[in-house]
């Protein structure tokens, strides 16, 4: 059957946006015996026929395998070509934080009151303060909120204010992103959820649409109003988008609506957000709080709750897994302390060439943005440096597969690995770990900078020949590994 107009914008729409992880081998990486790796089966001719058959024509395929040990190059392409490194980036910022604030370091999330409780009443302020946590999400706050009400608060006579510039404020990660995506957020101080507020849609009767957008986790679901849906009868664009200080105000294409659906958006208020979850679930607890507004200088007063995230190894480890921009750009600003995202990214840049002697290009923590430049031997120096660190065993596992595509239990050759996924732009670095103890450290990066700059913004959510040409690059990352393992395992 084939593509209809709204069926294809339905399905932008309802779609929601993950990381692709690299396509696993489509062969068995089983070792070969002693003695088989011959100088003829390391000739280049066969990876140059691997890059042919992969189909990425104007594209440049960069690649470097090293020992981890040693640092020596076994096999290279285009190793030294500067390119985009998409998601790979977050292991380059994973290495920076640990390094700078330590695996132990944790995100506080407070409640202050600026005047002593009494009788469950404070004369004074309560000021939600925010540690920067990219991790906080509804049901945690929640906890925070129980925490309070135990204290027996009841009333606030003063205002409820809300503190979020313990970092740098950000309107969102990258402005050449579609408006509408939930991974392109603004983010401070102060987040919730991501910084993303999930918009729900069900076809009421006739032509109308029930629309809800709440701040939901696994227990509490509360809804959101400063975040605001209204349908137009059009057909594009998809989602227009207008803000002010009071909140998010969001059209959506009638067209694109269905019967219903679900999608996270991005938040672009995430302080103002948060305080207003927080009051919702303090009306819940029994605590009658006003309207939240923004205080631009943390006051002073006494601690009546508190939340902390977990350690920074626990939380870059989910990043490396999920790769959540919002998590790698706060990781990357609490290890600078910079003053703004251009100044952090110069600081982390700055980082790697006096740790590790790389000059590179760098214009985020995430790697969100198709600015950044690094070479696959670059990427390859890095993690031949950081391998004796945490990074290895914060990577995620790339399973390795059989001809049919179905995961090898037990298999003697282990991956582990971030995956990039940019339009036009595919990555992957990581180790192997070989049987015998033997590690290598690998990148490979196939970009298409000049095709990915000539996508309009409309193209730039599903454009034409994008997945293929992911899929094509994938299926070559894992060709490569199955070589690789093939030789030196």
């Amino acid at each position: 059957m084939g593509w209809t107009r709204r069926g294809m914008m339905a399905g932008l729409l309802a779609g929601a946006a993950a990381p692709l992880w690299a396509e696993a081998p489509a062969t068995s990486l089983l070792p070969r015996r002693r003695g088989q790796a011959t100088p003829a089966a390391r000739d280049t001719q066969a990876v140059d026929r691997l890059i042919a058959e992969a189909r990425l024509q104007g594209a440049t395929v960069g690649f470097a395998l090293a020992d981890a040990t040693t640092g020596e190059m076994l096999e290279s392409g285009a190793a030294d070509q500067p390119l985009p490194p998409a998601s790979v980036m977050k292991a380059l910022t994973a290495a920076y934080a640990l390094n700078r604030l330590g695996p132990a370091h944790r995100f506080t999330t407070q409640v202050l009151a600026t005047a002593p409780m009494q009788g469950g009443r404070v004369d004074g302020d309560l000021v939600l303060v925010g540690g920067g946590d990219p991790t906080l999400d509804t049901d945690r706050l929640g906890d925070l909120v129980a925490r309070l009400a135990a204290t027996g608060l009841r009333q606030v006579s003063g205002r409820l204010l809300y503190w979020d510039a313990a970092l740098p404020r950000l309107d969102r990660i990258d402005a050449e992103q579609p408006e509408f995506v939930g991974y392109n957020p603004a983010l401070g101080g102060l987040n919730l959820n991501f910084n993303r507020v999930h918009f729900e849609w069900r076809q009421a009767g006739g032509a109308d649409w029930a629309l809800t957008m709440d701040a939901r986790a696994e227990r509490f679901v509360p809804p959101v109003r400063m975040a605001r849906m209204r349908v137009e009868r059009r057909t594009l664009p998809l989602f227009t988008y207008e803000g002010d200080s009071q909140g998010d105000r969001w059209t959506v294409a009638s067209e694109a609506l269905g019967k219903g659906g679900a999608r996270w958006l991005p938040v672009r208020h995430p302080g103002l957000y948060a305080a207003e979850v927080f009051r919702t679930l303090a009306a819940a607890q029994g605590i009658d709080l006003p309207e939240p507004q923004s205080v631009a200088a943390l006051p002073t007063g006494q601690v009546l709750a508190s939340d902390a995230s977990d350690s920074l190894d626990v939380i870059l480890r989910d990043m490396l897994k999920h790769s959540t921009n919002i998590t790698a750009e706060v990781a990357g600003l609490s290890a600078s302390g910079a003053a703004g995202l251009p100044a952090s990214a110069q600081a982390m840049q700055n980082w790697l060439l006096a740790q590790h002697g790389i000059s590179a290009r760098i214009a985020d923590h995430s790697g969100l943005g198709g600015v950044s430049r690094i070479s696959a031997g670059q990427m390859v120096r890095l993690l031949q440096g950081e391998q004796g660190g945490l990074l290895p065993h914060l990577m995620k596992d790339h399973p390795l597969t059989d001809a049919k595509g179905n995961a090898v239990e037990g298999h003697p050759v282990q991956v582990r690995a971030k995956t990039g996924t940019l339009n036009f732009v595919s990555t992957l670095a990581g180790y192997i770990l070989l049987p015998g103890g033997r590690r290598l450290v690998f990148a490979i990066f196939a970009a298409d900078p000049d095709r990915r700059a000539r996508l309009s913004p409309q193209e730039r959510e599903a454009p034409e020949g994008g997945k293929s040409w992911a899929k094509r690059a994938r299926r070559l990352q894992g060709q490569l590994l199955t070589r690789w393992a093939g030789l030196y395992a």
